[in-house]
């Protein structure tokens, strides 16, 4: 998320200099007027099996409505698309969302090489072994950020053959509405002239399903959300008291996104020693954590043609609104 607003002398941080690109960005995000950390640092070990969790959830639909959809749909796509001699996949996991889709690739042709782009190299561990049983698939793990995976599988790949590149889960939603655009058009560089792209994509739906989505009974998210606070005590050596902060779910309409904050629930002061600052919340402060945002068909749409894609075929759940988005390379 970027930060607008430059530290001025009325900041309550003590700025210090540090080193690592965590405490970097704790650092970051504590001096801004509006607390922000970054989403990906939601996901350490505890975060991510808590996340798994989450997706288990009665209230929270988009990892169901996803399976159900690549299970209708891999076939179809596989059959419009075939041949294709690379599979690349950013924030890969544990694969086994691209399973379907490599399944039914390789019920039409021999092989295809699979690269898998994620950070967490167990993540990569677990998928080129979940996808070792899949027959015809090659599977290469790419510990790497999402561009950086991806142009070196642009320099890798054969000089003829298409590429299909995957993005599922709606990861796209956690970039702001500039940073969307900005990073459709970093991954069309990276591609050729007859690749094609599936997106998944959550889609605009009411408000009271979106805010238990992301704010459920059972209290999993709230505890994934202030895991983050957790992780920067055990890693960065702040004093952050979890029950002097709660979780919130905001739905900004006119910016069709879920914000989920960490609310400050009295005046207090922390210090992060790793980074180097302390920092002072008032009574209702929040650390904004992660967005979410959600789409219109129409304006994915317009999405594509803004960043050199062709929209060719759209899939949507029956029981959640969540989108597949097939583009082709313009």
């Amino acid at each position: 998320m970027a930060i607008d607003n430059p530290y001025n002398a009325s900041s309550a941080i003590r700025v210090i200099t540090h080193n690592t690109e965590f405490a970097r960005d704790v650092y970051n995000g504590l001096r801004a007027p509006q607390k922000v950390l970054p989403a990906k640092y939601l996901y350490d070990e505890v975060g991510s099996a808590l996340f798994e969790a989450i997706t288990l959830l009665p209230e929270y639909g988009v990892t169901r409505a996803e399976h159900r959809l690549l299970d209708s749909c891999a076939n179809e796509i596989a059959w419009n698309l075939s041949p294709i001699s690379v599979v690349a996949e950013l924030g890969s996991g544990s694969g086994k969302k691209a399973e379907r889709i490599l399944e039914s690739l390789t019920s039409r042709q021999d092989n295809v090489t699979y690269y898998a782009i994620d950070v967490s190299s167990k993540s990569l561990q677990d998928c080129c072994h979940h996808l070792s049983s899949v027959r015809g698939v090659q599977c290469h793990a790419l510990q790497s950020s999402y561009l950086d995976g991806l142009a070196r599988v642009r320099q890798s790949r054969p000089d003829s053959g298409s590429l299909l590149l995957l993005f599922l889960g709606s990861s796209i939603g956690n970039f702001s509405e500039d940073e969307i655009r900005a990073f459709l058009k970093r991954l069309r560089q990276n591609l050729r002239a007859g690749d094609a792209f599936l997106l998944g994509t959550d889609l605009v739906k009411p408000t009271r399903q979106l805010l238990e989505a992301y704010d459920d009974p059972a209290g999993v998210t709230a505890a994934f959300n202030l895991n983050l606070l957790s992780r920067i005590n055990r890693e960065l050596e702040a004093d952050f008291q979890l029950r002097g902060f709660r979780h919130e779910a905001r739905w900004l309409l006119d910016k069709k996104r879920i914000e989920m904050h960490l609310v400050s629930l009295e005046r207090q002061s922390v210090s992060v020693a790793g980074a180097k600052c302390h920092a002072v919340f008032e009574a209702g402060e929040s650390i904004w954590t992660e967005a979410c945002h959600k789409f219109t068909r129409e304006e994915l749409e317009g999405i594509a043609l803004e960043t050199g894609f062709q929209p060719v075929a759209r899939w949507i759940d029956d029981e959640w609104p969540f989108a597949e988005n097939l583009w082709l390379v313009a």
